[in-house]
């Protein structure tokens, strides 16, 4: 088949790399323009753009897939079907109806549930276990449409949503194009998601990553997990000694037993330098201050000369 690529971030390059070793022709990749990044606010052009650039395969940027001028130079592709993966713009009919077998897309869930922005997160910050992958093909309204083909792995307790994010592009490749091959065959199944099991998995907030230390060591613990490595899990550090409050971004941290709880409140540190939490406390592996590289937590104290007076805070928690 005429396999006409949409996508724009990390996460679709394995199965552009199974696209293009495939019995298919990988005509055309269109993703979106290149923006300003970094200090230097130099342009930077997607990673898909760059993976067509170092594969020669022609790509085009748009700021609307939409436009006349799209629909016009999409439809002389003679795509026999769209693959749409992590694009960043919405898909009109018009366009979808352009290719013999319409479009496919990768979302990264089990669908129906967490339909939405951040569904990964929303997985690790739930506490499940298990996630995966999910071919449908493109309605109208966000992650709505029939399902295709899904692909499963286990969450391990230790996995951030970095991690989940690379293990889920890694196993669509194989089942993109498992689709393809039965689409092309005729034997492929139309199957309509249940909407009462339907969940939402909203586009990530800062401010979803702050930190209440009154919360359980598991839900702390998997928030750690879930926002990292963006937004990242914050809150803040208190010296007891010059009363200075440092935000810091807690990349990795392990739920463990209180030694000694007393009379400590959330936030606190118990006997051991671990956070006391609602109902347990803990440990901290790995930690980014603000506007400095992470690093382990030994370090981080040992910098500030941390004193078990001092004490984590929830941002604009006050003292």
């Amino acid at each position: 088949m005429r396999i006409v690529y949409c996508g724009s971030s990390a996460f679709g390059l394995p199965c552009l790399d199974a696209l293009e070793k495939s019995k298919h022709q990988l005509v055309h990749i269109i993703t979106q323009p290149s923006r300003v990044a970094g200090r230097g606010k130099k342009l930077r052009i997607t990673p898909v753009a760059n993976w067509a650039k170092n594969h020669g395969v022609a790509c085009r940027e748009t700021e609307n897939l939409n436009s006349p001028d799209m629909l016009e130079f999409v439809a002389n592709l003679n795509a026999d079907i769209f693959v749409v993966i992590a694009f960043g713009q919405k898909v009109s009919p018009e366009f979808i109806n352009l290719a013999k077998y319409k479009a496919i897309n990768v979302h990264g869930s089990l669908l129906p549930l967490y339909r939405g922005a951040a569904p990964i997160n929303r997985a690790i910050i739930d506490g499940q276990t298990k996630t995966g992958v999910t071919v449908i093909t493109l309605a109208q309204r966000m992650d709505a449409g029939e399902m295709l083909g899904k692909a499963e792995i286990d969450i391990a307790p230790s996995d951030t949503a970095s991690v989940v994010h690379d293990k889920l592009s890694e196993i669509s490749a194989p089942l993109v194009i498992d689709t393809l091959e039965k689409i092309e065959s005729g034997t492929v199944i139309y199957q309509p998601q249940d909407e009462a099991m339907v969940t939402i998995a909203p586009k990530l907030k800062k401010s979803d990553g702050y930190i209440d230390f009154a919360q359980s060591g598991e839900k702390i613990v998997n928030l750690i997990r879930g926002m990292w490595s963006w937004p990242g899990a914050q809150c803040e550090y208190l010296s007891v000694a010059n009363g200075k409050k440092t935000r810091v971004t807690i990349a990795r941290a392990n739920v463990v037993d209180i030694v000694s709880q007393g009379n400590l409140s959330p936030g606190c540190f118990d006997d051991n330098m671990n956070i006391v939490c609602g109902d347990s406390a803990i440990k901290i592996e790995e930690i980014k201050p603000a506007g400095s590289s992470l690093m382990d937590f030994k370090s981080f104290l040992n910098g500030r000369r941390a004193s078990k007076d001092d004490k984590f805070l929830s941002i604009d928690s006050g003292l």
